[in-house]
């Protein structure tokens, strides 16, 4: 038991005081730059499939863009079946705004893709007829406050980034919400450190598929979105091709956030388990190693705080503590109660339930599942 205890404890020394100071959730990108020498032009590409609910106040954040330079936006409607491609058209007049909107209806799912990638691919070869700078590829859940477009491009700029993203605000009100969506920003954070995401010596790459602003140049050197045609977790494989290309950024946002809600926990399994077992290269072994892991690192502290005695008590104390301080500051960011921290190791758990859910799905045949779509390979 001390082993076992002093094992999990190294693993929070490491994390904590290691790994690119994942936890301080302090990468942020709302600080406002100096403006470019010239605004670059941006074209917003928006998939949407049966997104009726939020494309109405998703887009109008586009159109009302307080953005200096030229800037159009372009919807595919990815074979809806509701009406999100009525409500897209009627925006222009309903705002008042300038900004040219092209609702383009999406041809049906080719082989080899997934769903989005082929909305994207179709997106950026009608962008392309207008030579951009830049390609915005945003989500249909996706809200910007009124000046987040101009600090995003000035950051791309003055960084020479090929590829520079938000991990946008989730929504984050109902109690599936409030236990989940923290952990699963922290998650990704500890997986992918940002600090490591930004520093271009670190081979670590990331980006968040809400908000991603890409090079049109540097994507198309790169081969295009075709590259990543089959991808699941589409926005990091992004990132690894754009950064073999250039520099990349990665931060947090609070001007712009995700208005999906996950009212239930089972919203929250669906999210999760749709890439998890992609994130392990659809390997059992990975999967076992993974839970085992896990294990270790979120269950022993508590158990053995609880149930042991001594040294090991003391110890997994020790790493129980480093644990809920380190999910702190995401928790704040969200601004959530402290007393949500010593909780991780039960919302771990959620997450292993969510993560050998997402195997047994594939397994079955039914990986991937996304907007009644399966397109997770087969096994």
């Amino acid at each position: 038991m001390i082993s076992i205890a002093a094992i999990s404890l190294a693993i929070w020394i490491f994390c904590v005081f290691l790994r690119g100071g994942y936890w301080r959730a302090d990468v942020l990108g709302d600080d406002a730059l100096p403006p470019p020498a010239a605004w670059p032009h941006i074209v917003a590409i928006v998939p949407a499939r049966n997104e009726a609910e939020s494309i109405a106040d998703s887009l109008t954040s586009l159109l009302i863009q307080d953005y200096p330079g030229r800037f159009s936006v372009v919807l595919v409607d990815d074979n809806s079946e509701d009406a999100t491609a009525s409500i897209a058209q009627a925006l222009p007049q309903r705002t008042g705004s300038s900004v040219p909107l092209t609702v383009l209806r999406g041809q049906p799912l080719a082989e080899g893709w997934t769903g989005k990638l082929w909305a994207l691919q179709q997106g950026i070869a009608e962008a392309g007829k207008a030579a951009p700078d830049y390609l915005l590829l945003t989500d249909a859940d996706i809200v910007y406050e009124p000046g987040a477009l101009r600090n995003l491009a000035a950051r791309a700029v003055s960084g020479r980034y090929v590829l520079t993203s938000l991990m946008v605000k989730l929504r984050c009100e109902s109690l599936a919400e409030r236990a989940f969506i923290p952990a699963f920003v922290y998650f990704f954070q500890m997986l992918y450190p940002f600090a490591w995401v930004n520093d271009p010596r670190s081979r670590t790459a990331a980006a968040a598929g809400g908000c991603m602003l890409v090079k049109a140049d540097a994507l198309a050197r790169a081969g295009g979105i075709a590259v990543i045609r089959e991808a699941l977790i589409d926005d990091c494989s992004l990132a690894r091709v754009m950064k073999a290309r250039g520099p990349i950024w990665l931060g947090l946002t609070r001007r712009v956030r995700s208005i999906r809600a996950s009212d239930a926990f089972g919203d929250i399994h669906t999210m999760v388990s749709r890439s998890a077992f992609a994130q392990l290269r659809y390997s059992p072994v990975l999967l076992a190693l993974t839970l085992v892991g896990m294990a270790l690192t979120y269950w022993a502290p508590p158990l053995i705080a609880l149930f042991g005695h001594g040294t090991a008590r003391a110890l997994a104390l020790a790493a129980w503590a480093l644990m809920a301080v380190s999910f702190w500051p995401i928790l704040r960011f969200y601004g959530l109660s402290p007393l949500w921290a010593p909780a991780l190791p039960v919302i771990a758990t959620g997450y292993m339930a969510f993560t050998f859910s997402s195997a047994l799905q594939h397994m079955l045949g039914r990986g991937g599942r996304w907007k009644g779509r399966y397109q997770a390979k087969k096994p």
